[in-house]
């Protein structure tokens, strides 16, 4: 029986993005709006690609330790003093990481966006 290619890293157009940065990104781009705690993360993500980007809390929580201890978010126990969920915030290292990374992978998302138009155009065409 033949299957599908899933969400996420095994989709070839995708899994390129996935390992150039994409999650990162997205991250940093969510917690420049607003402290955000992983779950939050992992949802906004899922629901701004249509679940062809799926983070687990697998990766997403070493992302965000990775981050922190890169200097790129701060994170602080929401409520004080009580480890209920940690909401993390951007760093000024970590706004310049965003756009760095956002203007590194724009010719990737263009060239993705022309490769999808060009598929639609080709079945709908025909």
């Amino acid at each position: 029986m033949a299957t599908t290619a899933g969400p996420g890293s095994a989709d070839p157009l995708v899994g390129e993005l996935r390992r150039s940065g994409l999650v990162t990104l997205l991250v940093l781009h969510f917690v420049a709006d607003e402290a955000c705690y992983g779950n939050k993360l992992i949802e906004r993500i899922a629901a701004l690609t249509a679940g062809a980007v799926a983070v687990n809390p697998n990766t997403m929580y070493p992302l965000l330790h990775s981050l922190q201890a890169r200097g790129l978010l701060v994170g602080t126990w929401e409520p004080p003093g009580r480890r209920t969920r940690r909401l993390y915030r951007i760093t000024a290292a970590g706004d310049a990481e965003r756009q760095r990374l956002a203007e590194q992978l724009a010719p990737t998302l263009d060239a993705i966006v022309s490769t999808v138009e060009a598929i639609r155009h080709e079945l709908l065409t025909r």
